[in-house]
């Protein structure tokens, strides 16, 4: 069991016992390497039946991709988030983003539902 805060530090990280002001594990986290081929989804599993478009295989660093899914959310009017290194965007803006990101120099296809 690790420690998790410190009188003297404040919050420590759960794997490298720094503290989180100066914790470097997030950015040592690896970006899995994919075929070149950003693929959107449109998903409605678990979701009570409302859809999101999930954005994989993007080679970026997490920052940037924090980044592009703020620009992807503020240019489609809506939600979204970053989990396990794929963008999820509320609402089906398959055509949008597809548009969007082959802009932005990706080459991009259509997957699944």
């Amino acid at each position: 069991m690790s420690l998790v805060y410190s009188t003297d530090k404040g919050r420590l990280c759960p794997n490298c016992s720094q503290p989180k002001s100066t914790c470097r594990c997030k950015q040592q986290c690896t970006v899995p390497n994919g075929d070149g081929i950003v693929r959107l989804q449109r998903q409605t599993n678990g979701r009570a039946g409302k859809a999101v478009v999930v954005i994989s295989g993007l080679d970026l660093a997490p920052d940037a991709l924090k980044a592009l899914a703020k620009d992807l959310k503020q240019r489609c009017g809506c939600g979204g988030s970053v989990k396990d290194h794929a963008i999820e965007i509320q609402g089906d803006h398959r055509e949008l983003l597809k548009a969007m990101l082959e802009e932005l120099g990706y080459k991009v296809k259509l997957s699944g539902g």
